[in-house]
C-alpha cells in the first residue's frame, strides 16, 4: 500500500491534529487521485511530444544548416544515449526521495531544453537541445510510471502504455501542422511545449506525494543493472518485444520524413510527421482495444501484427518508385505495425510490472524504458550511416525492417517456450483443480506466480 494510501487509512486516528479547519485545509492536498494520476499521465504524454516534435523540423533544419542524413539520425540518436545515460543514473533516485522533487526538477530540466532549441543557430544547438531533452525524460519516465501505479495500479497500467503512444502521435502531428500553416516555423512550437512544461511543474507542486523518503538516494544512482528475482523470466520475455517495437518507432521517426518525401514526392512537413503518427495513433488504438486482454495474448497479437505491418510496409518501398499504391500501402503498414507497436509494449509492461514491489517500480520501469530507448536509438543512427554509405534509403529501410522482424521472431520464440514451461511447472505443482488449469493458460508470469501459491 502507497503512503498516499496510508495517510487516508490512517487519517481518521488524528482527529485531534486536525481539528482547526484552517489547518486542515493547509494539509488537504490539492489534487485527488484522479486529477493526480491525470496530471502524471499528460506529463508523459508532454515528454513524449517534445521528443518527437523536431521529427517534422529536420528537413528544414537541413535545409538551412546543410547537414547530412547521418546528422539527422546522430541528433534523433544523442537524445535516445541521453535518456539511457539519465535511466541508469536517475531511474531509482525517486524511490527515495519522493516522486515530486525528481518530476519537478526534470520539467525544468525540460523548459531549459526547449530554451536551447528556440537559441539553436546550428547542429551545436540541436544536440545540446536534445541531450538536455533526453536526460530530464529519463529522469521523469520512471517516476510518472512509478507515481501513476502507487496511485491507481488498475488506470496506472493502462496510463504506462497510453500515454507514450499519444504523445509521440500527438508531438510528430502537431509541429508538422504548426510548422506548415502558423508562423515562426521552427519556434513556435517549443514556445508551446515550454508554457507546457512550466504549468505541469507548477501542477506537481499540489501533487500527495505517493512514496516515503528512505536512505540510499546517492548509492541509487550507482548505474547498475538488477532486477527482483519474481520479474527476470517476465524481463527476459519481454525485452526483444520491447527492442523490437521501439526500433520500428525509431525507423518512423528518424527516417519515416524521407521515405514518404520519397513515395509521395512532397516537400510537405505535413506529411514528414504523418508516419511516425499513423504508427503511433495506431498503438495508442491498441493500448484501448486490449486492455482486458489476457497478457499473452496481447503480446502474441503484438508480434503477429508487428511481422504483418512491417512486411508490408517493405513491400510498398521495395520499387522506391512512389505512387498511390505504394503510399497507401506504406501507412496501412504503419498503421498495422503500430498495433503491433502498442500490443507488445503494452503486454510487456503489464508482463513485468505487476511482479514487482511498490519500493521497486521506478527501477525495474527504468530499466524497460533503457531496453526501449536501445531499440530506439541504436538501430536509427545505424540506419542513417547505412543510407549515406550502404544502399541508400530503400535498402536500409528493408535492412532496418528484417532486422525488426527477426527480433519479433526471437520474442515469439521465447514467448511460447517459457509458456510450456510455465504449463508444465504449474502442472506439477499444484492439484488438478479448476484453478489450477485456468492459472496454467495465462501469462507465464502469472502462472508460476498461481502455482508457487498452491
Amino acid at each position: 500500500m502507497s503512503s498516499a494510501s496510508t495517510a487516508q487509512a490512517g487519517a481518521p486516528a488524528n482527529r485531534p491534529a486536525a481539528s482547526s479547519p484552517a489547518h486542515a485545509r493547509a494539509r488537504k492536498p490539492l489534487l485527488g487521485p484522479l486529477a493526480s494520476v491525470g496530471l502524471l499521465a499528460s506529463i508523459l504524454v508532454s515528454l513524449l511530444a517534445a521528443s518527437s516534435a523536431p521529427t517534422p523540423l529536420y528537413a528544414i533544419y537541413q535545409q538551412h544548416w546543410g547537414f547530412s542524413p547521418i546528422t539527422v539520425t546522430v541528433v534523433f540518436g544523442v537524445y535516445a544515449v541521453a535518456v539511457l545515460a539519465s535511466l541508469l543514473v536517475f531511474g531509482k533516485i525517486s524511490d527515495h526521495v519522493g516522486r515530486r522533487p525528481v518530476l519537478v526538477a526534470a520539467l525544468l530540466g525540460q523548459v531549459v531544453a526547449m530554451v536551447v532549441f528556440l537559441t539553436a543557430t546550428g547542429v551545436g544547438g540541436l544536440l545540446a537541445a536534445r541531450i538536455v531533452q533526453g536526460l530530464s525524460t529519463g529522469a521523469a519516465v520512471g517516476a510518472i510510471g512509478a507515481g501513476m501505479l502507487d496511485i491507481d495500479p488498475r488506470r496506472g497500467g493502462f496510463l504506462n502504455s497510453f500515454a507514450p503512444a499519444i504523445g509521440t502521435a500527438s508531438g510528430a502531428l502537431v509541429s508538422g501542422v504548426i510548422v506548415q500553416y502558423l508562423p515562426a516555423p521552427t519556434h513556435l512550437v517549443y514556445v508551446v511545449l515550454l508554457a507546457v512544461f512550466v504549468l505541469q511543474a507548477l501542477a506537481v507542486l499540489a501533487l500527495r506525494e505517493s512514496v516515503s523518503r528512505k536512505p540510499g538516494a546517492l548509492a541509487s544512482m550507482a548505474p547498475e543493472i538488477k532486477l527482483p528475482a519474481a520479474a527476470r523470466t517476465p524481463v527476459a520475455i519481454a525485452a526483444p518485444v520491447l527492442f523490437a517495437v521501439w526500433a520500428l518507432t525509431g525507423l518512423y521517426a528518424a527516417l519515416g520524413p524521407a521515405i514518404v518525401r520519397t513515395l509521395e514526392h512532397s516537400d510537405s512537413v505535413v506529411w514528414g510527421g504523418l508516419p511516425l503518427f499513423v504508427l503511433a495513433g495506431s498503438a495508442a488504438l491498441a493500448v484501448v482495444f486490449l486492455r482486458r486482454t489476457a497478457t499473452q495474448t496481447v503480446m502474441l497479437i503484438g508480434i503477429g501484427t508487428l511481422v504483418v505491418g512491417v512486411t508490408i510496409t517493405l513491400a510498398s518501398i521495395a520499387s522506391g518508385a512512389g505512387g498511390v499504391v505504394s503510399v497507401a500501402g506504406f501507412f496501412l503498414g504503419g498503421a498495422i505495425s503500430g498495433f503491433g507497436f502498442g500490443s507488445g509494449f503494452q503486454g510487456g509492461i503489464r508482463m513485468v510490472m505487476p511482479q514487482v514491489a511498490p519500493h521497486e517500480r521506478a527501477g525495474v520501469l527504468s530499466l524497460l524504458y533503457v531496453v526501449c530507448y536501445l531499440g530506439l536509438g541504436v538501430p536509427a543512427v545505424i540506419g542513417g550511416i547505412l543510407v549515406v554509405h550502404g544502399g541508400g534509403l530503400v535498402e536500409t529501410a528493408r535492412e532496418y525492417g528484417a532486422a525488426v522482424i527477426a527480433l519479433a521472431l526471437i520474442a515469439l520464440t521465447g514467448l511460447v517456450v517459457s509458456g510450456r514451461r510455465a504449463e508444465r511447472v504449474s502442472v506439477v505443482r499444484s492439484h488438478p483443480e479448476p484453478r489450477a488449469v485456468v492459472a496454467a493458460t495465462q501469462s507465464p508470469c502469472v502462472a508460476e506466480v498461481a502455482a508457487q501459491a498452491e
